[in-house]
């Protein structure tokens, strides 16, 4: 259920309803998820793909987690080249571990927010351990975006022989519903 007591599953129709302030998702929300939804709605339609409001309701959610995820990768990567150029005239020759460093614990950081504010809302009713469901979630970023990426790099670059620029693209083909997988089934489960 979100906020509004419908069911991420049920159709965003206009169905008179109206969000009060205390709602979690605001106008710009509601509109995103309806765009989504009819785009979605769109494709399947056009491939003559029957589908119910379950699995879109899913996949609104998994492409809410992309969105927050692509906006993850770029704050990564800004946080990464501004703490290379800060630290560059140090001289220092493990800057770029301190910049990896400090722009994963500040996008996973980031992701949480957003995963936890808009994709993986608390159900009426229901309340969350906000420090728990972090923790989860850094452990969920650590598994994917080190131990695993690391892994299949090795794997594509190393024994498949596939460009160190190209492999981590193919990477996230894996990584990133495994990582949906995760936080919506343990870092933001419902308690």
């Amino acid at each position: 259920m979100m906020s509004n007591g419908r069911s991420m599953a049920e159709p965003l129709q206009d169905k008179g309803e109206h969000l009060s302030a205390t709602d979690n998702l605001g106008g710009i929300e509601v509109l995103m998820d309806k765009l989504i939804e009819n785009i979605i709605r769109g494709v399947f339609g056009i491939l003559h793909i029957p589908c119910g409001d379950g699995l879109i309701g899913s996949l609104v959610q998994f492409v809410k987690f992309g969105i927050v995820g692509v906006s993850n990768t770029l704050l990564s990567y800004g946080i990464n080249v501004a703490m290379l150029l800060i630290l560059s005239p140090l001289g220092w020759s493990f800057d770029y571990v301190i910049a990896n460093l400090t722009a994963f614990f500040l996008s996973v950081l980031w992701s949480f927010y957003w995963n936890n504010k808009y994709v993986f809302t608390v159900k009426g009713g229901q309340k969350r351990n906000t420090v728990k469901a972090l923790v989860k979630t850094y452990i969920s970023y650590s598994f994917t975006g080190i131990f695993l990426t690391n892994i299949m790099a090795y794997v594509w670059i190393n024994i498949l022989g596939i460009s160190k620029f190209i492999a981590p693209l193919i990477t996230l083909v894996f990584s990133v519903p495994i990582n949906f997988l995760i936080n919506k089934f343990w870092a933001f489960k419902q308690e």
